[in-house]
């Protein structure tokens, strides 16, 4: 029996921002062109090589209800939080943080010169898991398999989620089932992916070219993806690389504010209580 593949729904080319002090990004979900996309409620891109657009980094600032992915292409960054946790995260490798109850943390750049490009993804917690303890799933970049597809089409670098052929990504997260993969297709190469047909999910293109579903997604863009129960991403003439996320919609009233998103105004207001009387 045939699958349906996944069709784009909207392409979205992201919004100029800025966030921490002064960091130079876009923002393709939890702003004006699409403020959420359930489970995912934030995706920022950043991307430059002049330092002042992004040495000022992250400082402290706190966080309640949901867990944020950080994957790097270039540069460095140290992340350290107040429950004495640090480390540096590079070019592969991923940190994927459940804030829970509360954390207070900061992301600063470790070099003042030459790239830093990256993402940073926020995704929401279920209502009876918001409150849980905080943890981390980081990764290095010789911990997260790369897998070669069929036929010389490309290779998968699979940080979580489990590819057609069986193999699986280290993060894993019961709550939502994630999809996070970083794709490079040769020219005319072709990925194909099962996925469960009520998930939500995207595709961002890194560089080169590629098509989704035959419609072409240029550098830069994320493409929104319809239902349907298989995605199909191809390569066309020197090839490209992408980015594919996708997970469990979970359907449950989302309440935001600013570092802390909870199921209730009275819960978002009972964390910027907790927060100011430092029981983070």
């Amino acid at each position: 029996m045939t699958k349906e593949n996944r069709v784009i729904l909207g392409v979205l080319k992201g919004v100029a921002a800025s966030d921490g002090d002064g960091v130079k990004l876009r923002r393709y979900i939890g702003g004006p062109e699409l403020d959420y996309l359930d489970p995912f409620l934030m995706l920022d891109v950043f991307g430059t090589d002049e330092p002042q657009d992004y040495i000022g980094g992250f400082p402290s600032h706190p966080h309640r209800g949901f867990e944020t992915v950080t994957y790097l292409l270039a540069g460095k960054m140290r992340h350290k939080d107040n429950a004495g946790n640090e480390g540096v995260i590079i070019p592969g490798g991923v940190q994927w943080m459940t804030a829970g109850r509360g954390i207070i943390h900061s992301e600063m750049p470790e070099q003042t010169e030459g790239l830093l490009k990256g993402f940073q993804l926020w995704v929401n917690l279920p209502a009876e898991h918001k409150m849980t303890e905080p943890g981390y799933q980081e990764f290095p970049p010789e911990n997260i398999p790369v897998f070669d597809l069929p036929d010389n089409n490309g290779t998968v670098r699979l940080i979580a989620g489990k590819l057609d052929s069986g193999e699986s990504g280290p993060v894993t997260n019961p709550h939502t089932n994630p999809n996070f993969m970083d794709i490079t297709l040769s020219a005319e190469g072709l990925f194909t992916q099962s996925m469960d047909e009520d998930d939500h999910g995207f595709v961002f293109c890194i560089d080169g070219d590629i098509t989704v579903a035959g419609e072409q997604v240029r550098p830069g863009d994320l493409a929104v993806l319809g239902y349907g129960e298989q995605l199909q991403i191809k390569g066309e003439r020197e090839g490209g690389r992408c980015l594919f996320v996708s997970g469990q919609r979970l359907r449950e009233q989302v309440v935001k504010g600013g570092p802390f998103v909870m199921s209730t105004r009275e819960e978002v207001l009972q964390a910027f209580e907790d927060y100011r009387s430092g029981q983070f």
